[in-house]
C-alpha cells in the first residue's frame, strides 16, 4: 500500500530491562534474595584494589543474567561504580568499565537511558581523555603483553557505543564533549590492537550516522584516519570487519568529505563492500574451525585454572542471543535487533572470533548498502505533504494516482548507480540470500561454543534479502541484467519460499524474502515479464502470512496477491485462478484486525478487478460488488475511529486515498453489472 521507505538498520539491543510483568510477588523476592548485588556493592568501598577488582569482575558477570539488572538499580550500582572508572588502579577501572558495559547491553535502552540519567558520562569522558594521554606515554605493546591502558580504552569504548546508540542524550554529550578526537586516536590503534580498533570503529559507525551536529567537528584528520583503514593492507578477519565498519563511517560522513575527493572516496567505500561480500562464508567457517581443531592438538593443555580465568568473566555458553521484534527506528524507519556479544568471547577463541567478525562484516556491509539505496527517501514532511483531497490527482481510470506516487522507485545518483552495478553489488547481494551452506551450519551444531554461528548466517541471509528489497527499488531492470536474470531471481527467492513442505515460520526471514519478492514481481509487471509463481504457491503464501504476527509480512503477501492476480487478468482462462485470489483478499480486507493490511488488501483488489473480461467474469462469481459495499462502511468506520494516534500521517494519506478509490470502484463494478 504505497511505496515503504526502505529499511535502516541500528545496531540491536536487548529488551530486557527486568523481569517479565507476569512474574509473581514471591518469585520477584525469591530473585531478589538470590541476587548478590548489596554484597559485591559493598566492596566496592573495600581500601583493597584487589577487592575493588573482584567486585567488578564479579558484577560484570552477574549482570549477564537480565533478571540481576533490577536488583543492582535499586541499589544505586551506577552512581557507585561510577567513581571506579578513575580508580587508581587500571585493573579496577577495566573491570569497573567492563561491568557498567555488560550492564548496559544487557540492559537495554531503557537502562542505558538510566545510566546517562545518573551523569555516568561524566566519568566516562574523564576516562576517556586520561586512556587518550595514556597512550604516547605507554610503550608499544608487544604480542605478549598487551598495554593496560588500551585494554581500559577498549571497555570504555564499547560502553560509550552502547549509550550513544540507545540516548540521545549520551550522544548530546559525545558532540559537545569532542569526543569524536578521543575515540578516532583508539580507531588509529588498528596497527598493532585491532580490537581496540573494532569497538572505536563500531562506536564511530553509530554516532556518525544521522547526526549533522557532529559533521562540523570533521575535519581531514578524522577522514584521513579513516581511509587510512580502508587501505589496510590485513587479509584477516578482523581487519575486513574493521575496514567495512570504516567504509559505512565514511558514507556517514559524505557531506563532510570534499568535492573533490567525493568520487574517489565512493568507489574505496563500495569496493570494500564489494571485497567483504566476496568472501564464501560456507568455506571459510569449516576451515576456521579445522585450524581451531589443529591448534588445540598442537598446544599444550591448558591447566584447570588458566581455562577458569578464560571464562569467568564472560562465560560463552551463558550469552544466549535472544531476538527482539523490530523496533521504529527514527524517522519512523524499522530498526532490526539482535544481540552480538562476539566480542566478549573469552581468549584462547581465535578462530571463533574470526568466523564471528567474518559475519558481522557481511551481515553489516548489507546494512551499509541498504542505508545507501534509501538515502533518497523523502523527508517526512514530502511524505505528509502528498493529500487525498487533491482532485487534480485523478488518473484517467478515475482513481486517484496518490498511491503510484507513492510507488514510484527511488533515485539514486548516477554515481552511487555506477559504482554499485561496476563493482557487481547486486549480483552478490543475490548470492549471500542463499541458505547457508550445509556444511558451515553442520560444522557449527557440533560444537557449542559455535552453534551461535548459525544463527549469525541465517542473519545474514535476511539481510541479504532486504538488501535485494532495496536495490530492486533503487535500480531498472536493464541495470539488473533484463529479462531472464530477473526471471531467474525471481525463480530463486520462489525456492527460498517454498523451501520444503512448508513456508518458514521464521519471522525475520519471512519479512525480507517476502518483500523482496514484491519488489521484484512489481519490476516484472511493470515490464510485462512473465511471472512464476503458481497459484497454489500464491494461496500458501497468503494463508503464512495471514498467521504471521509481523504486519509488513501480511502487507507485502497481500501485495503480491494484487501483483500476480493483476497480471492474470489479461490473460484467457484465469478467472478461476482470479477467483481465488479475490476470495483470499476479501478475507484479509474483512478480517484483518490492522487497517493497514485491509487498506491493502483493497488496494490489491483495485489492482486485480479492474479490468478485463476475466475478471469481470470472476468479481460476479465471488459477488464482489456486494461484498465491497457491505465492507464500506466499515472500513470508513474504522479510518474515523482507530486512525488518529494509532496510524502515521503518511499511512492515514493513503488509507484516505483507499478509502475514495473504494467508492470509485464501486461505481465502476455497478456499472460492469449493468452491461
Amino acid at each position: 500500500m504505497g511505496k515503504s521507505k526502505t529499511t535502516k538498520f541500528k545496531r540491536p539491543q536487548f529488551n530486557t530491562a527486568g523481569l517479565p510483568v507476569s512474574v509473581g510477588k514471591e518469585e520477584e523476592e525469591q530473585a531478589d534474595e538470590d541476587c548478590p548485588a548489596a554484597e559485591l556493592l559493598e566492596k566496592l568501598e573495600s581500601p583493597s584494589a584487589d577487592v575493588r577488582e573482584f567486585a567488578c569482575a564479579s558484577i560484570s558477570r552477574v549482570v549477564q543474567q537480565s533478571q540481576n539488572i533490577p536488583g543492582f538499580l535499586q541499589r544505586d550500582a551506577v552512581r557507585k561504580l561510577g567513581p571506579m572508572l578513575l580508580d587508581g588502579s587500571l585493573a579496577v577501572r577495566e573491570t569497573a568499565t567492563g561491568a557498567l558495559r555488560n550492564l548496559s547491553a544487557c540492559g537495554g535502552q531503557e537502562v542505558c537511558e538510566d545510566m546517562v540519567k545518573h551523569d555516568i558520562m561524566t566519568p566516562l569522558t574523564a576516562l576517556l581523555r586520561e586512556c587518550f594521554a595514556g597512550f604516547d606515554s605507554a610503550a608499544v605493546p608487544t604480542n605478549d603483553k598487551k598495554n593496560a591502558v588500551e585494554d581500559v580504552a577498549n571497555e570504555a569504548v564499547n560502553l560509550l557505543w552502547n549509550l550513544c546508540e540507545s540516548s540521545s542524550q549520551a550522544l548530546s554529550v559525545f558532540n559537545k564533549s569532542g569526543l569524536l578526537d578521543v575515540v578516532v586516536p583508539c580507531l588509529e590503534r588498528h596497527p598493532h590492537n585491532v580490537e581496540l580498533a573494532i569497538s572505536a570503529a563500531h562506536c564511530l559507525h553509530t554516532v556518525t550516522e544521522d547526526n549533522p551536529e557532529l559533521l562540523c567537528s570533521v575535519n581531514t584528520a578524522v577522514l584521513a584516519a579513516l581511509e587510512n583503514v580502508l587501505l589496510s593492507p590485513q587479509a584477516d578477519m578482523a581487519h575486513t570487519l574493521l575496514r567495512t565498519l570504516a567504509a559505512g563511517t565514511l558514507w556517514n560522513l559524505k557531506g563532510s568529505i570534499p568535492a573533490a575527493r567525493q568520487a574517489q572516496t565512493l568507489t574505496a567505500v563500495v569496493a570494500t563492500l564489494s571485497r567483504c561480500l566476496a568472501l564464501d562464508a560456507g568455506t571459510l567457517i569449516p576451515q576456521l574451525r579445522q585450524a581451531e581443531d589443529v591448534r588445540h592438538k598442537s598446544a599444550p593443555a591448558a591447566s584447570d585454572f588458566e581455562e577458569q580465568a578464560a571464562g569467568e568473566l564472560f562465560p560463552v555458553d551463558e550469552m544466549e542471543e535472544e531476538e527482539a521484534a523490530p523496533k521504529p527506528g527514527r524517522n519512523g524507519k524499522a530498526a532490526k535487533v539482535d544481540n552480538d556479544f562476539s566480542d566478549l568471547l573469552p581468549r584462547g577463541k581465535e578462530e571463533l572470533r574470526e568466523a564471528t567478525a567474518l559475519l558481522t562484516a557481511q551481515q553489516t556491509s548489507l546494512e551499509i548498502i541498504v542505508n545507501v539505496c534509501c538515502s533518497d527517501d523523502p523527508s517526512d514532511d514530502e511524505w505528509e505533504e502528498e493529500s487525498s483531497s487533491d482532485e487534480s490527482d485523478m488518473g484517467p481510470d478515475g482513481l486517484c494516482d496518490g498511491l503510484s506516487n507513492l510507488m514510484s522507485p527511488l533515485c539514486l545518483s548516477a554515481e552511487v548507480h555506477g559504482a554499485l552495478i561496476n563493482h557487481s553489488i547486486p549480483e552478490k547481494v543475490l548470492k549471500k540470500t542463499e541458505f547457508p551452506q550445509k556444511e558451515a551450519v553442520d560444522t557449527c551444531q557440533r560444537d557449542s561454543s559455535w552453534r551461535g554461528l548459525i544463527k549469525k548466517m541465517h542473519r545474514v541471509q535476511s539481510r541479504a534479502l532486504t538488501c535485494l528489497h532495496s536495490i530492486l527499488s533503487t535500480m531498472d531492470a536493464g541495470s539488473l541484467g533484463g529479462p531472464a536474470a530477473l526471471q531467474g531471481a525471481a525463480q530463486h527467492l520462489s525456492t527460498l519460499v517454498f523451501n520444503g513442505t512448508e513456508i518458514s515460520k521464521d519471522e525475520e526471514f519471512l519479512e525480507a524474502v517476502i518483500s523482496a519478492m514484491r519488489s521484484l514481481l512489481q519490476m516484472l509487471a511493470s515490464k510485462n515479464i512473465p511471472q512464476c509463481m503458481t497459484a497454489q504457491q500464491l494461496m500458501s503464501l497468503s494463508e503464512a502470512a495471514t498467521r504471521c504476527d509481523v504486519v509488513s509480512v501480511r502487507v507485502n503477501a497481500v501485495a503480491i496477491l494484487g501483483i500476480t492476480g493483476g497480471t492474470l487478468a489479461k490473460e484467457k482462462g484465469t478467472a478461476a485462478t482470479l477467483e481465488m485470489i479475490g476470495s483470499a483478499l476479501l478475507q484479509v480486507a474483512t478480517k484483518d484486525v490492522d487497517l493497514v493490511v485491509n487498506g491493502e488488501a483493497l488496494d490489491a483488489l483495485f489492482d486485480v478487478f479492474a479490468d478485463g473480461e476475466e475478471a469481470e467474469a470472476a468479481a460476479k462469481n465471488i459477488n464482489l460488488l456486494l461484498s465491497l459495499k457491505t465492507l464500506q462502511p466499515v472500513f470508513k468506520s474504522k479510518i474515523r475511529k482507530e486512525g488518529r494516534g494509532k496510524y502515521s500521517p503518511q499511512q492515514l494519506c493513503v488509507l484516505d486515498n483507499i478509502k475514495v478509490n473504494l467508492r470509485r470502484f464501486i461505481g465502476y463494478l455497478e456499472k460492469v453489472v449493468k452491461k
